[in-house]
């Protein structure tokens, strides 16, 4: 259970999956996400770390349009359970870019995807969530789920019965690994109304988010975006928890490797927890967005937020 300062623990619900009741399975997960305490625990009621622009990765220091260090197999195995990408169309395919294909081409989606279910292959008792960006509104149905499909992560993806989910309501990480549906995916514009492409949910009716692109290291909690029918705590939310810098004063933010080990140190990440709990019922963020994963110690910042220490 996670620590009393984010309030009471979160009533766990039941699964609905699209089974029928004799495809249950026999053998039980034990360890979920690295804990066997998180088996137990609600979707909703647990911390991931989670990587931004994860497609963006580069250890060439002038490659300025960078967020990441290593690759995506390497982010997963360090520990992050969300990946977030941003999506345009480059050549009549979709491409994880960084605000262009010019800037910071991360390759085809599905070819993103075919690495990320390889791991999830390699790895049975792991839980992921993807966020992703679409801020062209590119075709879910046309263009984003044919790419789940080929990549063989589509059958992984949770559909909740109904939506929006409130914070309170989804089942949890040993039920979603137990019946193979263990990858939950949102979008921010364009995502399906539920019946088009279901596992592709909208992110903003179930999960609201602190502001991007911020500047200021003491990273003052707020309410950025969000919407749909839910109140803002029963949503789950995400602190966008990456610092960057003016670029010589001209207006152009990039993010800020050099402070990377400070924004992503424990003391850093959970005091803009701390600051977001006021508006979340006292709750601890779902998902904490960082840069450059691999420095600080934000999975050990993780483990305080889940209870774990």
């Amino acid at each position: 259970m996670r620590v009393n300062i984010f309030g009471a623990a979160t009533v766990l619900s039941a699964l609905a999956v699209s089974v029928d009741a004799v495809s249950v399975p026999v053998k039980r997960a034990s360890v979920c996400n690295g804990h066997a305490e998180l088996c137990d625990r609600s979707y909703g009621n647990t911390t991931f770390v989670g990587a931004h622009d994860s497609f963006a990765h580069s250890t060439d220091p002038l490659a300025l349009a960078r967020d990441q260090e290593i690759d995506i197999p390497s982010q997963l195995d360090l520990g992050v359970r969300l990946l977030q990408a941003q999506a345009h169309e480059n050549d009549g395919e979709l491409h994880f870019c960084h605000t262009s294909c010019a800037l910071f081409d991360g390759g085809t989606v599905q070819d993103y995807l075919t690495t990320v279910k390889t791991w999830l292959d390699a790895n049975p008792n792991e839980v992921l969530t993807f966020i992703f960006t679409n801020p062209d509104g590119l075709s879910v149905q046309d263009m984003w789920d044919p790419a789940f499909q080929n990549s063989g992560i589509a059958p992984l993806a949770y559909v909740p019965p109904s939506v929006p989910v409130a914070q309170s309501d989804w089942p949890t990480l040993g039920q979603l690994i137990d019946y193979g549906k263990r990858v939950v995916v949102f979008m921010d514009y364009g995502a399906s109304d539920g019946t088009t492409v279901p596992y592709i949910m909208s992110e903003f009716t179930m999960v609201w988010e602190t502001p991007f692109s911020v500047t200021d290291a003491s990273f003052p909690c707020s309410v950025d975006r969000t919407s749909g029918p839910l109140s803002n705590e029963d949503h789950m939310y995400m602190i966008n928890h990456s610092l960057n810098i003016d670029l010589l004063g001209t207006g152009v933010i990039v993010s800020d490797p050099d402070d990377a080990p400070t924004t992503n140190g424990v003391a850093s990440i959970l005091a803009n927890a701390y600051g977001c709990t006021q508006f979340a019922a006292g709750r601890a963020p779902s998902f904490v967005l960082l840069d450059f994963v691999d420095k600080g110690e934000p999975f050990q910042a993780a483990d305080i937020l889940n209870g774990f220490s």
